[in-house]
């Protein structure tokens, strides 16, 4: 497995990073998510330019994921996967509870079924009468 390549400043912009991190698919969604207040270093509000350090907290709000992650290595540019991972360490109870929520996630949707066709002329007007109470 590759090392991730060290800054030599030290600092890395926030946007870069959660980008580099692979934490968001491009440098423009990630700032927007920190502008929108989806992100929070060491429990602050954060800005996309503000430097990133080792040992910094961060909180990561995507979608219905919440992770806390620690800065473990610095990098401004996007490599592989496996790079990207040891750039950060995910906190242990935040994992848990993560995978906890995608598996209630996955129960709640697990009663759906997909029609496996279109409805017929019939059903089409039973689906209309739900509408209309009195029609039936």
């Amino acid at each position: 497995m590759q090392q991730a390549p060290e800054t030599p400043s030290g600092l890395v912009r926030l946007d870069a990073w959660l980008w580099a991190a692979r934490f968001f698919k491009t440098r423009a969604l990630a700032k927007s998510a920190i502008e929108t207040g989806k992100i929070d270093v060491s429990g602050q509000r954060a800005k996309p330019a503000r430097q990133v350090r080792i040992g910094d907290a961060v909180r990561i709000v995507r979608g219905e994921e919440t992770l806390q992650i620690e800065v473990v290595a610095l990098s401004s540019k996007r490599g592989s996967a496996g790079v990207a991972i040891t750039l950060y360490r995910e906190d242990e109870a935040s994992r848990i509870l993560r995978e906890q929520q995608r598996a209630q996630r996955v129960a709640e949707r697990s009663g759906y079924r997909a029609p496996e066709h279109k409805p017929d002329k019939r059903a089409r007007r039973l689906i209309q009468a739900l509408g209309d109470l009195d029609a039936l």
